[in-house]
């Protein structure tokens, strides 16, 4: 038996910076998820899907991503999606320093060594 369809996001990594970015609904390419569209039908998430995989100059490793809506936009179901959309964890920089992050870098001990 065929799992039954969830609402999903068309996600992508933009070709030259590599940054996030999501599919709106109005067939551009948003680095906020909260913009983007969200996809409550089977054959219309298959069709969204077409047309930003079709986007070869402009986007990479287009997927459907599960998602649910949210007071602001859709929201991400799974961990890797809510990792995606806040940017790399190595550093307070890009998304998380412009406050896109949900939850602050945390804070890094000094040891002094004597």
């Amino acid at each position: 038996m065929a799992k039954p369809f969830t609402p999903k996001v068309v996600t992508a990594n933009a070709l030259i910076e590599g940054d996030v970015v999501y599919l709106a609904a109005d067939d551009s390419w948003t680095r906020e998820l909260s913009q983007a569209e969200l996809l409550e039908d089977e054959a219309v998430a298959d069709e969204r899907l077409l047309f930003a995989s079709a986007q070869t100059e402009t986007v990479v490793g287009v997927y459907l991503a599960d998602a649910v809506a949210g007071d602001e936009g859709p929201e991400p179901t799974h961990f890797r999606e809510d990792f995606r959309r806040t940017g790399p964890s190595n550093y307070f920089h890009g998304k998380q320093s412009e406050g896109s992050a949900k939850s602050a870098a945390p804070e890094q001990e000094t040891q002094t060594h004597v």
